[in-house]
């Protein structure tokens, strides 16, 4: 199902939210990227009919998004906030949502349990969402998004508070959504993210949209810098000295009283492939990963020198 924006605009006084969009984008993957506050949440929102536009118009299925609740059917939707029901378990929530699709209690049911499964929820899925960590949040706001079989998927920043296992997980499933012929656009701040799942871009800043098209184009202009990830972990020790065989790893640095490392990679894209397996394998629990070269606002500062 495609998807269009047309001399798209939104303004909240005199801030300009989003302005002057105009794109179209078909079936598979595609990815918005722009630094933090670029307006790719408001694009989303507008683009799923929950902010009217100023000026233009979006189209899903050759119909008009804004105030046509027939189009829901054809929409999922997983943002970037938090929007929970706490005392509800994550197995209530989700078939809830399904509910609201209309499906009997039956097929609410079982759509719900497959969601569960596919997301990696079955396991907690009779516990309180109160209690759940923020990548299991992050998995049950996906799972309730694809249960009721969008043709249209609209993700903001589905990997952000999940492990290294969960962001992997998550990525081949938005891929294989792509490959099934449904139209899959997630937004990101993390150039090595939206490069894992899709070749295709949008890229947006101060709510313009700076190109369309594919993002090997940008990351052959920043390849020259090597990449640094900082990460948390229960056994610095162990990962410090696995990390270290690799061709690619420049150096690592690391501080075992804050149970943590700074590695320096010139291949991003094999460093990030090669974690999920090497912590399972060795039984390595992360508690936080992150990389200050990564987000839009360094690709920008690259791209400006």
């Amino acid at each position: 199902m495609k998807v269009e924006a047309r001399h798209l605009s939104k303004w909240y006084g005199q801030v300009i939210g989003v302005n002057d969009l105009d794109f179209e984008i078909g079936p598979g993957v595609t990815g918005f990227l722009g630094p933090n506050g670029a307006g790719k949440s408001t694009l989303l929102k507008l683009m799923t009919g929950q902010l009217k536009p100023s000026k233009g118009e979006v189209l899903v299925g050759g119909e008009p998004v804004w105030n046509n609740y027939k189009l829901n059917r054809n929409i999922g939707y997983c943002p970037e906030q938090d929007a929970f029901w706490k005392f509800l378990t994550g197995r209530e929530f989700v078939g809830s949502l399904v509910a609201m699709h209309g499906f009997s209690s039956e097929e609410s049911e079982k759509r719900t349990v497959r969601a569960l499964e596919t997301a990696g929820m079955t396991e907690h899925a009779d516990k309180k969402i109160g209690g759940y960590s923020k990548g299991m949040r992050q998995r049950i706001k996906l799972a309730q998004a694809f249960a009721h079989d969008p043709k249209v998927l609209f993700l903001d920043e589905p990997l952000n508070g999940m492990d290294p296992v969960g962001r992997r997980d998550t990525i081949e499933f938005i891929k294989k959504a792509g490959r099934d012929g449904g139209t899959v656009i997630v937004s990101s701040h993390i150039l090595h993210e939206v490069e894992e799942m899709t070749d295709t871009i949008l890229l947006i800043n101060h709510g313009r949209q700076l190109a369309h098209g594919n993002i090997f184009e940008i990351r052959e202009l920043i390849d020259t810098h090597p990449l640094q990830v900082t990460i948390r972990c229960d056994q610095v020790n162990v990962l410090t000295q696995k990390l270290l065989e690799f061709d690619d790893v420049l150096s690592v640095q690391f501080d075992r009283e804050k149970g943590q490392l700074t590695v320096e990679t010139k291949k991003p894209r094999d460093f990030h492939a090669r974690l999920p397996d090497l912590v399972l394998k060795h039984g390595i629990k992360i508690h936080s990963l992150w990389s200050p070269d990564e987000n839009l606002e360094a690709v920008f500062e690259y791209l400006v020198r």
